[in-house]
């Protein structure tokens, strides 16, 4: 049996809007299924992996849709709970002329903030060769500590564990500073992904300060993407660059994730533990061609509009691939 990806997190209804009154604001918004965390599980399904999600969605119509659209993509949903104290977040989306978004959430409250440690199943870490989160899940204390657990019940079940800071700093506290609550959560990964904007945020103290600083932890490789910018990746005793694809940018609101999705769906082939990421660093045509599948798929995500919907499956990355250099 193929071992899963489970991913942890929000799952949410992403309203894109569409269409614009005489003032400029948009007619209408049209919703899609979304949540950075389940669009990894997607993107890994629809590539042909075996993916599960765990989550809080509330009972209300939005939680049976997510609920359904993960099922439909091929994502194992057992791990999903529910709730009838919140509702499932919101997120408005607008895009502007360049595809680019901004969002705005409606969040807190919602149900998927009030998953605790007593939610997780046991069985669901034992088949996960990767478990992943991201920083949104660590907006509130009692969730971050929900999610540094399951970090560590992954670890014990000889998971890699994937970190994807993905921050959105309008689901924090006003005013507040998320570093030294990020910290410990990327201290226990062991795959770390960034833009170039939360590697510049992250490193106050500067790039070689910051990586000597994630090297005390577990990790042992980070991967910094630009958008169409050649992407940078480093490992305690390497780094590199190499060039990603220029696409049209219709839509680029999952993008990130397409590209963890397939990242982490390569990495899965290879058995759980650090040393299998250092041989991979030292077979760099292997660690490049892992990273261009990924950098393919966030291409392709970005020319489609969605977030579920727009990911793209095996056959698509590999045709894109053979006529893109």
């Amino acid at each position: 049996m193929p071992r899963n990806i489970l991913c942890f997190g929000e799952a949410l209804i992403d309203f894109h809007s569409e269409g614009r009154d005489p003032q400029g604001f948009p007619r209408s918004f049209v919703p899609f299924a979304g949540g950075a965390p389940a669009n990894v599980a997607v993107a890994v399904a629809r590539l042909g992996g075996s993916a599960a999600f765990a989550g809080m969605l509330g009972q209300d119509m939005f939680g049976d849709f997510l609920l359904d659209s993960l099922h439909r993509a091929g994502v194992d949903t057992t791990a999903v709970a529910r709730t009838d104290e919140a509702n499932t977040a919101l997120a408005f989306v607008a895009l502007d002329s360049h595809g680019e978004r901004s969002f705005s959430f409606y969040r807190p409250p919602s149900a998927d903030l009030l998953f605790r440690p007593t939610h997780f199943r046991e069985e669901s870490f034992r088949n996960a060769a990767v478990f992943h989160v991201c920083s949104n899940s660590m907006t509130e204390m009692p969730l971050a500590e929900a999610t540094r657990e399951g970090m560590r019940r992954a670890q014990a079940a000889g998971a890699w564990v994937s970190f994807d800071l993905n921050l959105r700093p309008a689901l924090w506290p006003r005013d507040a500073d998320p570093r030294p609550l990020l910290w410990p959560a990327l201290h226990l990964a062991d795959v770390v992904k960034l833009s170039a904007e939360e590697f510049e945020w992250l490193a106050v103290d500067g790039e070689e300060a910051t990586l000597e600083q994630l090297w005390r932890g577990r990790a042992r490789l980070l991967v910094v993407t630009d958008g169409s910018r050649s992407l940078r990746w480093f490992h305690p005793d390497a780094e590199g660059e190499m060039p990603v694809y220029d696409v049209p940018n219709v839509d680029s609101t999952a993008a990130g994730d397409a590209f963890v999705g397939g990242l982490l769906h390569r990495l899965a082939t290879l058995e759980p533990g650090s040393d299998q990421l250092d041989h991979l660093v030292s077979e760099l045509p292997r660690l490049h061609a892992m990273l261009r599948f990924a950098a393919a798929c966030g291409a392709l995500t970005v020319t489609r509009q969605g977030s579920f919907v727009a990911m793209p499956d095996e056959a698509e990355v590999l045709a894109f691939m053979e006529t893109h250099a």
